[in-house]
């Protein structure tokens, strides 16, 4: 009886014969020459420029990454320089209002401050204007001075005096007469002028407000030739009813500069500057024991000529004056 082989038989059979292909001779040669010589010439390509190629590649890639992650890395950052920008201009478009709104209220205050200021010099001379006739009254006068704030009012004097000078521009030729702060420091000037009057008032003025002396020499030195020539003529009246305080004139004719100061205001363009400036020096002259402490100076700086210009002038009075004066100087045996 036969046996038939199994579905298992058939498969090996199978198997066995995809095991085995049929080739020529000559075609195996050929394929086995050519296998050879792979085996022989891969090894130095693939160890050459393939292997460098793979290896630079493979470098490219790994730079590409970080670039990658670099570039993303850049894109949060200007998302977040974005974000602080947007902030900060915000921020700045803020400050910018405020700074308009404060710039508006400081021109507000600037301009409230202006009308103040206005105010109080206008006020101020009209008040002192005032005062300035009431102390041509000898009781007036004593009235003030025995006040409490005699002291403070002749300080405040000096200091405006003072801010009125540097106020005046440096190219200025003449001087608004009719403005409120040139009546007001006129309006002063004349009141310590109607002050220094009286035996009361000089000898308050050398006891209690040297620095109102003080600053008028100052500024008298400070101011130009032809400026405020009316000032001028009240600082120097006042000095001069100073002077006639023996304690006073040798406050004043012991102040540093005060010798100098009579020979710049001699050569000021005014006649009366330079008549008050004659009289001042005058009662230096006239009075031996400040003379004497006076006369070396005096005698080598003394602008001679122009006192003798002077005793020619038009003016009466001025030339009254400097021809008296010249006689006066024939101590320091001067010649004409």
């Amino acid at each position: 009886m036969r046996r038939r082989a199994g579905p298992a038989g058939e498969a090996q059979k199978t198997e066995t014969k995809e095991e085995f292909v049929k080739v020529k001779r000559r075609d195996l040669e050929r394929l086995t020459t050519e296998v050879m010589q792979l085996r022989d010439f891969l090894p130095k390509i693939l160890n050459g420029d393939i292997l460098g190629t793979f290896q630079k590649l493979d470098a490219i890639e790994s730079n590409m990454e970080k670039k990658e992650e670099e570039i993303e890395q850049l894109k949060m950052d200007c998302e977040h320089f974005r974000a602080r920008l947007e902030t900060a201009q915000a921020d700045c478009m803020r400050e910018k209002k405020e700074k308009l709104d404060l710039r508006q209220q400081l021109n507000e205050a600037k301009q409230q401050l202006l009308q103040q200021a206005e105010y109080c010099t206008e006020m101020g001379a009209a008040v002192c204007t005032l005062l300035w006739g009431v102390s041509s009254n000898e009781e007036a006068v004593k009235t003030i001075l025995e006040g409490s704030k005699a002291v403070k009012f002749f300080t405040i004097t000096a200091q405006t005096m003072e801010s009125f000078v540097k106020s005046l521009s440096e190219d200025m030729k003449q001087q608004d007469l009719d403005s409120n702060e040139n009546q007001f420091v006129l309006a002063l000037a004349g009141i310590v002028t109607n002050v220094a009057a009286l035996a009361c008032g000089r000898e308050f003025l050398v006891s209690s407000s040297r620095e109102l002396l003080d600053t008028m020499m100052h500024l008298l030195g400070d101011m130009k030739p032809g400026l405020c020539a009316k000032f001028k003529v009240l600082m120097l009246m006042s000095l001069y009813n100073v002077s006639i305080n023996l304690k006073g004139l040798k406050y004043i004719s012991e102040s540093p500069g005060f010798i100098p100061l009579l020979w710049w205001l001699l050569n000021d363009p005014d006649t009366e500057v330079c008549l008050h400036a004659l009289r001042l020096l005058q009662s230096v002259i006239l009075e031996p024991e400040v003379l004497a402490k006076s006369a070396s100076e005096m005698r080598d700086t003394l602008p001679f000529q122009r006192i003798i210009a002077l005793s020619k002038s038009r003016n009466a009075d001025l030339q009254a004056l400097a021809k008296e004066l010249l006689e006066d100087l024939k101590i320091f045996d001067y010649e004409a």
